[in-house]
C-alpha cells in the first residue's frame, strides 16, 4: 500500500543529552528519520534538549524545539503546532518512556496525535519483564529461568530458590543501568537494592545466569503487510555476562551453524509478531549454548531503533532508520528502493562479503577508583567499527581506530608478560581483555586454557592465535630479508606498517617503502549490501589488500575532512556536528567532499552526507593512502577535535596542505609554553607559569610561582592529566605520574588563580578580521573544567570593563595566531583583570551550543573562510536574540557509584543539555548560581 496521505506532520522525540547507554547512535537515527520524512513532503517537528547534535539543527527538521523532554514540553508543542503523528522509536528508551507517559495522561488522544512505528502494547510487553516472559511462553520461545521481584523480600526469596550466579535486570532502564551479575551471596543485597532503586517502577527481573553462553543479535524490519526482513546478524565476541554495549561484536555472525541461524531467524520473526502489530524496526537478542546442541533462548526484544541499529546500518549500508520511518507512514518494504543499489527493493536482505568488527571505547581514566570489570551494566562511552575482508583484518583495523596509544593488536612492545596477571585478567573481563588474550597466546598459554577462563568461542581464539604465529614468523626476518608473500599476508591480516616495523626493528617509513616497491598497495572496496551481485551507486568504501580497486577518482577539486574517531569524554558528538557542517559547506562551495572516520554512531559516517565516505581508522597510514589515491587540494583538521589535530604535524611534514589555520599556529597554541610566550610578547595577562621536564624542575619552579599550582600537559583533550596541587609532595607525585603516562610531553605549571571566574569566547577569523560568535561566563569558578561547568551565554554579571578586555584579547590572539577558521579562548577573571588560560584555534565543544542559541550555522561560515571562499566581512550575521542560554553538563555517575564525584580541572561529563531563560529572575538560574557561592566558600 502507498504511504498514508493523512499524515502531513510528524513529531520526532529525541534522546536528550549523551549518557552512557544512550549516545549519539540515536542522533544518527533521528537525523536520518527526519530527512526520510522530509523527502515525503511531511513537515517534521523535533524535540530534543541536546545542543551538541546535528539532529537539533535546521538542516534536519523544519521545527526544532530545544526543550526538556517532559510532558509539559510536548503539550507546548501540540498547542503551537498541528501534529498528526508522533514517531517515538528514534530516541532510545528516553523517547519511548516519554511517549508512554503522554499516552497514559491522554495527551496524544486530546490533541488527535497517532503513535506510529510502534504501539503501546509492544512497549508494555517488552519493558514489563513478567508480560514478556508470559508472551514468550505462549509462542514457545525459551528463556532463562527468571522471576520478577517488586520488593527486597521477593528478591531474596527468588535468590534462595535459584541459587548463584544470578543476573539482576531492572525494568524500564537503558544501557543496563542498575543491572549486575551476582556471583556470591554476600554481594546480592547491595545489587538488589541498586536494581530496585534504578527501575522507575521499582521492579527487577532476576535470571538464573547463563554465563558463558554465546550472545547474538538480529536487526529486523517489518511493514504493515507483516513482511519481515532480517537486516543483519551480529555476534558478540564476549559471551553472556558482558553487556552487548561493552562487548566486541562481529557481523555477520561467525560461529553459528546454518541450521541454528535459520532457527534463530524464525524465532526472531515470531517474537516480533507476538509483541504487537506495528511497522518499523526491531532488535532481538539471543543466547546460544556453547555446545553441539546450540540451544537458543531469548534474552530481550526492543521494538524500536536500538543502539545496534546504527552499527547494523553502517555494517550493511542499509539505512535502517530511514526505511523504518517510511514503513511507519504506511509504505511496504517492496515499495521502497535499496538506497545503495538503487535497483533492488528494500525487501532484499543485505549480503556481506566482508567482516565488521566493533570495539567499545572506555574512559576509565576519567573515573579514578572505578570498578573496571565489565558486566551487565554498560560502561563504555563510545565505539569504533572497522571493515575488512577477514575477521583478522577487521580486528586489527578496529584496534588501530581506538586511539589508546596502541598500533593495533600486538606488535607494539606493550604486551603484559606476567602470567598470573594475564590469567586473572582473562577470567574477569575488562577493557583490555582482548589485548591480554593476544599477550597470553604469545606467552604460550594454550587456547584451551584461555577458552576455559573467558568462555570466548575457540574460533575467535584460533584466529588471534594465527596472528601471534604470523608475528613470530615475521620476527625471523629483518626488513631487507622480509619476503613478499609474508609481508603481503601481514597486510591482508590488518597489520599496520608501524607494527611490522616494530617486529623487524626498523622505521615505519622503511616498511612503507618496501611494500610499495613490491607493489603491495591498499585498494578500496564498495559497501554494496549485495556482495557485488548488483551494481552499487553509493560511494561508501573500506580498504584492503587485493588487486581490484573499486574507488574511481574524479578530476574535481576535492577536500578531505578528518573525523573525530570514537566518542569519549572531552571529545564527543560536538565535533561530529562540526564535521558534518564542514562537509556541507565545502559541497556548497563546489568541492567534492571526502569523509574519513571510524565511528558507526555518527551522522558524519552516513553514506549520503559526504560525496565519498571512507570508513577507515583515523590513523596515519590509512589517511595517507587515501590522500595519495584521491589527491585532494587539502585536508581540514580543525573540525575533528584532537584526533584530527594530532595528524597535522605529519600532514605538514609530507607536504599535504592543511586547510585553514596552518600547522605552525596549531602547534604554537597546543604547546602551552610557546603560547604563554606569545601572550607575553603581546602584553596580554596570563597566570605566571613555567615549563618543566621532570619533578625536580617542578619543585624548583614552585618556589618562584607559589602554591596552589595548576599542572597540565600539552597536546591533550578534556583536561587529561590536569590537576591543582597545593604542596610539594602533591606536585612531585603528580608530575612523576603524568610523565609516566605521557612520556616526552612538555608539562606546564601555572600559578592557580584562586577564586577567579572563568569565561570563554568562540570566534571566526580570516587572518585579518575577527567576529566573536559568542562569549560565555561559567557558573563554577576557575578550577572546574569548562566542559563540566554550567555556562551562560552571554555573560550575566561581568562588568563592561571585563567584557571589553575579553573582546580585545580574543581579537588580538586570533590575529596573532594567524587563525583562519574557528578559535576558542578560555579566560580567568579576578579583581577585574582578565587572564588568558588557553587558546584552541579549532572547533570547540561550545560551537554547536552557541550556534543553536543564536540560530546561525557558524561552522558553515568558518569552513567557507578556511577554504578561502569567503571573508568574515562577507557574512551578514543575525542580530542576537534576547535572553540567555545555559549549557548544562550531564554526567553518568550512576554507572560508577564508587568513584569520587568531585569536579576539578579534568573533564568528567558525558553530555550536555541547553536551557533558555528570558531573564536573570528565572528560578532555575538562581538554583545553579548558588553553586558558585558554594564552590567559592570551599
Amino acid at each position: 500500500m502507498p504511504r498514508d496521505k493523512s499524515i502531513k506532520s510528524v513529531l520526532i522525540i529525541g534522546s536528550g543529552p549523551i549518557i552512557i547507554g544512550q549516545a549519539c547512535e540515536f542522533d544518527y537515527s533521528g537525523s536520518q528519520a527526519a530527512r526520510s520524512l522530509k523527502e515525503e513532503g511531511i513537515e517534521v517537528t523535533l524535540i530534543n534538549s541536546n545542543p551538541a547534535t546535528i539532529m537539533t539543527d535546521k538542516v534536519t527538521a523544519e521545527n526544532i524545539y530545544l526543550l526538556p523532554l517532559t510532558t509539559q514540553s510536548i503539550v507546548k508543542i501540540l498547542e503551537e503546532r498541528k501534529i498528526d503523528a508522533v514517531l517515538p522509536t528514534m530516541g532510545g528508551q528516553t523517547a519511548l518512556n516519554l511517549a508512554m507517559k503522554c499516552d497514559e495522561m491522554g495527551i496524544w488522544k486530546k490533541y488527535g496525535v497517532r503513535m506510529i512505528g510502534v504501539d503501546i502494547e509492544a512497549i508494555e510487553v517488552t519493558e514489563d519483564r513478567d508480560k514478556f516472559r508470559a508472551r514468550m511462553e505462549e509462542i514457545g520461545v525459551g528463556m532463562a529461568p527468571s522471576k520478577i521481584a517488586r520488593s527486597f523480600l521477593e528478591g531474596k526469596e527468588i535468590a534462595q530458590d535459584f541459587g548463584f550466579p544470578l543476573v539482576i535486570r531492572p525494568s524500564f532502564t537503558l544501557g543496563g543501568s542498575g543491572g549486575s551479575v551476582v556471583y556470591e551471596k554476600a554481594d546480592f543485597d547491595a545489587a538488589l537494592n541498586r536494581g530496585l532503586h534504578t527501575s522507575p517502577i521499582h521492579e527487577v527481573l532476576i535470571d538464573k545466569a547463563v554465563l558463558g553462553w554465546k550472545e547474538f543479535e538480529l536487526e529486523l524490519l517489518r511493514d504493515k503487510n507483516d513482511n519481515v526482513t532480517i537486516i543483519c546478524s551480529i555476534e558478540n565476541f564476549d559471551p553472556m555476562g558482558v553487556h552487548t554495549g561493552d562487548s566486541i561484536t562481529v557481523a555477520p555472525a561467525m560461529t553459528l551453524s546454518d541450521s541454528t541461524f535459520q532457527k534463530m531467524r524464525t524465532m526472531a520473526i515470531k517474537m516480533m509478531r507476538a509483541i504487537g502489530n506495528f511497522a518499523g524496526g526491531c532488535n532481538v537478542q539471543f543466547a546460544v549454548s556453547p555446545d553441539e546442541k546450540e540451544e537458543i533462548i531469548a534474552i530481550e526484544i526492543n521494538p524500536r531503533v536500538s543502539r545496534s541499529s546504527a552499527l547494523a546500518s553502517k555494517a550493511t549500508g542499509y539505512p535502517i532508520a530511514k526505511i523504518a520511518s517510511k514503513l511507519a507512514i504506511g509504505y511496504n518494504l517492496d515499495e521502497l528502493m535499496n538506497q545503495i543499489t538503487q535497483s533492488t527493493s528494500a525487501y532484499f536482505e543485505p549480503t556481506l562479503d566482508y567482516v565488521i568488527v566493533k570495539i567499545p571505547r572506555w574512559n576509565f581514566d576519567k573515573f579514578k577508583g572505578a570498578n573496571r570489570e565489565l558486566g551487565f551494566q554498560m560502561k563504555s562511552v563510545g565505539e569504533v567499527m572497522a571493515i575488512g575482508r577477514s575477521f583478522q583484518e577487521a580486528l586489527q583495523k578496529a584496534c588501530q581506530s581506538l586511539e589508546i596509544k596502541r598500533n593495533g593488536l600486538g606488535a607494539d612492545g606493550k604486551e603484559v608478560k606476567n602470567q598470573a596477571e594475564l590469567l586473572k585478567s582473562l577470567e574477569r573481563p575488562s577493557w583490555n581483555r582482548l589485548f591480554h588474550i593476544y599477550d597470553a597466546l604469545k606467552l604460550g598459554i594454550p587456547v584451551k586454557t584461555i577458552h576455559k577462563l573467558t568462555k570466548i568461542d575457540p574460533w575467535f581464539l584460533n584466529q588471534i592465535e594465527e596472528l601471534v604465529i604470523l608475528e613470530s614468523e615475521i620476527h625471523k626476518h629483518k626488513i631487507g630479508t622480509l619476503p613478499k608473500d609474508l609481508l603481503y599476508e601481514a597486510k591482508q591480516k590488518g597489520y599496520a606498517d608501524r607494527q611490522i616495523a616494530h617486529i623487524v626493528d626498523c622505521l615505519e617509513s622503511e616498511v612503507y617503502k618496501k611494500r610499495t616497491e613490491m607493489n603491495i598497495n591498499r585498494v578500496y572496496k564498495l559497501v554494496d549490501t549485495c556482495a557485488a551481485e548488483f551494481e552499487a551507486r553509493t560511494p561508501y568504501y573500506y580498504s584492503t589488500f587485493e588487486d581490484e580497486n573499486e574507488s574511481v577518482c574524479s578530476d574535481k577539486k576535492k577536500i578531505v575532512v578528518l573525523g573525530s574517531g570514537p566518542n569519549r569524554i572531552g571529545q564527543g558528538i560536538e565535533f561530529d556536528y562540526s564535521c558534518v557542517h564542514g562537509v556541507l559547506a565545502a559541497k556548497e562551495c563546489g568541492y567534492e567532499t571526502i569523509m574519513i572516520n571510524c565511528n558507526p554512531e555518527t551522522v558524519s559516517t552516513d553514506f549520503n552526507v559526504a560525496d565519498k565516505l571512507y570508513f577507515e581508522p583515523v590513523f596515519w597510514e590509512h589517511i595517507y593512502d587515501i590522500i595519495k589515491h584521491e589527491k585532494p587540494v587539502g585536508v581540514i583538521v580543525q573540525l575533528g577535535g584532537q584526533t584530527a589535530l594530532k595528524l597535522a604535524e605529519k600532514l605538514e611534514r609530507y607536504g599535504i596542505k592543511i586547510i585553514g589555520t596552518d600547522f605552525k599556529s596549531l602547534d604554537l597554541a597546543e604547546d602551552r609554553g610557546s603560547f604563554s610566550t606569545l601572550l607575553k610578547e603581546n602584553n596580554i595577562p596570563y597566570p605566571k607559569f613555567g615549563v618543566i621536564e621532570d619533578a625536580e624542575q617542578a619543585i624548583g619552579l614552585s618556589k618562584d610561582l607559589g602554591f596552589p599550582l595548576l599542572v597540565r600537559p600539552s597536546y591533550v583533550l578534556g583536561g587529561q592529566g590536569m590537576k591543582i596541587v597545593i604542596n610539594e609532595q602533591e606536585l612531585e607525585q603528580h608530575v612523576v605520574n603524568m610523565l609516566k603516562d605521557i612520556p616526552g610531553n612538555k608539562v606546564l605549571v601555572d600559578h592557580f588563580l584562586e577564586g577567579a571566574i572563568e569565561a570563554e569566547a568562540d570566534a571566526i577569523c580570516d587572518g585579518k578580521d575577527v567576529y566573536i560568535i559568542g562569549m560565555m561566563e561559567h557558573i563554577e569558578p576557575a578550577g572546574i573544567h569548562s566542559g563540566d561547568s554550567y555556562a551562560v551565554l552571554p555573560p550575566f554579571d561581568l562588568s563592561e570593563k571585563v567584557l571589553k578586555q575579553l573582546e580585545d584579547y580574543t581579537k588580538r590572539i586570533a590575529i596573532a595566531l594567524k587563525t583562519v577558521g574557528l578559535i576558542n579562548i578560555q579566560f580567568a577573571v579576578k579583581d577585574e583583570i582578565v587572564y588568558v588560560i588557553e587558546a584552541n584555534p579549532r572547533a570547540s565543544r561550545t560551537v554547536p551550543f552557541i550556534a543553536k542559541a543564536y540560530d546561525e550555522p557558524y561552522v558553515n561560515y568558518a569552513t567557507k573562510v578556511m577554504l578561502g571562499e569567503k571573508k568574515v566581512k562577507d557574512f551578514k550575521f543575525m542580530p542576537r536574540k534576547k535572553g540567555y542560554a545555559i549549557k548544562i553538563p550531564v554526567f553518568s555517575y550512576e554507572k560508577f557509584p564508587e568513584v569520587n564525584k568531585e569536579l576539578g580541572p579534568e573533564m568528567k561529563s558525558t553530555g550536555e543539555a541547553i536551557y533558555f531563560i528570558d531573564d536573570l529572575t528565572d528560578e532555575y538560574f538562581h538554583t545553579i548560581y548558588s553553586e558558585r557561592n558554594l564552590y567559592l566558600s570551599k
